[in-house]
């Protein structure tokens, strides 16, 4: 698996979030990943150690019980494995490739970098990749926040940008990590120079075209770290302590605390096994103050900054539609405070809608801690789209209920793609739009705001333009 050095806090906690967080405060001496003990369970030692008399709950000092979470479950249930397969791994981190197993030459010296509004599978998979096959990693784009967090979780040096990378050598081979289309790739890198494409996402529309046979390791796994890993496994290459950890929050992040409807398998078995190499005792507490730190951000970002942090879209042609369709997704463990802000985020999702041409664009906001997923819609036609391809779910004019849907590439878009394909089309009777491009305002950097944040001043949208916009 994959690895760089660690430092992580603490325990877990009680029954709630709330109470998580709260034992976690209260237990300053303890860490997340152990300092000396051999057999870590695959991450979930600190759930054996408080087990109730039943097997399935954890007691803590205090009394307080909780049942195991499904990713301690996950974990325990996988943790002989986990245990045998970091166990038979060299003790040494080493380079030495394994003759009777492929690693590409092309990708030896070979920049790694992801996918622009880069997120943390992004970052760590760039930076397993290149520990792995001998490169370099660097950044489409700035960090997050949960990013920020694993890497200084796991003491791992931030990336260099891709432009400062390709300023010292423009012509450097490009692997592509965490992503394949054209559209989400730094406008900086030359496709010419791009000799392998590592990744987890269909091949949809503006796939990268090549001129030559690429490198191409796509698998239909929750994460693109968990391939990387995986590799590492089966050259018998023990990733360091801190790429494990990166790509261990990676998957995490990916797959929803292994409980997405993308995971598989092979994500869960990986998770055990580099918590065993990272030497995570309480897999809990880390995935908890990871996703705290990933909703920190959301909360306090722009509405523009919402609309396009996760943004992307995909192309259609039917007999009856020919478009483009968009669709953000914003994850946060505490959804009310986004759909808050409904009539703040409804004209941001027109403006940008306007101002990308697409035919309809769609903001998922989805709960990860609960798993529910809320889905917002700024006009006519995305709530025509939304009521074929959901129809069992109840909505607004302005919102639907997605129930337990919360991935975008298992069950937002292949639900679009069914009702474009059965003969959907653009709702005639839409009203007529009265706002032009010029009207929506200019897009400015706060200078009040410490972090810089990017939003829309002058605009003359309103949640009352909304209903005859699109």
């Amino acid at each position: 698996m994959s690895p760089p050095t660690s430092s992580p806090k603490s325990k877990a906690g009680g029954g709630s979030l709330a109470s998580v967080q709260e034992h976690a405060r209260s237990d300053s001496h303890s860490t997340c990943h152990s300092l000396g003990h051999d057999d870590h369970h695959a991450g979930g030692a600190e759930a054996l150690r408080l087990t109730g008399p039943d097997g399935q709950t954890k007691i803590y000092d205090d009394g307080i019980v909780r049942k195991r979470t499904n990713i301690e479950n996950v974990v325990l249930d996988r943790g002989d494995a986990a245990h045998q397969i970091a166990q038979a791994l060299p003790k040494e981190i080493t380079m030495v490739p394994k003759v009777d197993l492929f690693l590409p030459e092309a990708l030896k010296d070979a920049i790694f970098v992801g996918h622009i509004v880069t997120d943390l599978d992004s970052v760590g998979g760039a930076i397993a990749a290149a520990a792995l096959y001998g490169g370099k990693a660097a950044l489409a784009s700035e960090i997050n926040s949960e990013t920020e967090f694993a890497l200084k979780e796991w003491g791992v040096e931030k990336p260099p940008t891709i432009e400062e990378v390709l300023k010292e050598n423009p012509n450097a081979n490009i692997c592509l990590v965490d992503h394949q289309q054209t559209s989400q790739m730094n406008p900086n890198i030359n496709p010419d120079n791009v000799v392998g494409v590592i990744d987890h996402h269909a091949l949809q529309s503006k796939t990268i075209v090549t001129d030559r046979p690429i490198y191409i390791d796509i698998r239909p796994w929750g994460s693109m770290s968990t391939i990387i890993a995986h590799t590492f496994l089966t050259h018998q290459r023990r990733p360091s302590m801190g790429v494990a950890g990166m790509m261990l929050c990676a998957i995490l992040s990916d797959t929803l605390n292994l409980q997405g409807p993308t995971t598989t398998e092979w994500d869960r078995l990986v998770v055990a096994v580099l918590s065993e190499i990272a030497q995570v005792d309480d897999i809990q507490f880390l995935a908890t103050q990871q996703f705290k730190a990933k909703s920190k951000e959301l909360a306090g970002l722009s509405a523009h900054g919402l609309v396009n942090g996760d943004q992307k879209a995909f192309s259609f042609k039917t007999e009856k539609f020919q478009g483009d369709v968009g669709f953000a997704v914003v994850e946060t463990t505490d959804d009310a405070v986004i759909i808050d802000r409904l009539d703040e985020l409804l004209p941001e999702i027109v403006a940008c809608k306007k101002e990308k041409e697409v035919s309809a664009l769609f903001l998922a906001v989805v709960n990860i801690v609960s798993l529910k997923g809320t889905l917002l819609l700024c006009g006519p036609t995305e709530l025509s789209l939304a009521k074929v391809a959901f129809p069992e779910c109840n909505e607004t004019s302005t919102i639907m209920d997605l129930g337990n849907r919360v991935s975008r590439k298992k069950d937002y878009i292949p639900a679009i793609t069914q009702a474009i394909k059965r003969g959907w089309s653009k709702p005639m009777n839409r009203g007529q739009s009265t706002v032009d491009i010029a009207s929506l305002g200019k897009l400015e950097v706060d200078p009040l705001d410490p972090h810089q944040r990017v939003v829309r001043r002058g605009s003359v949208l309103t949640p009352s333009h909304i209903s005859n916009h699109t």
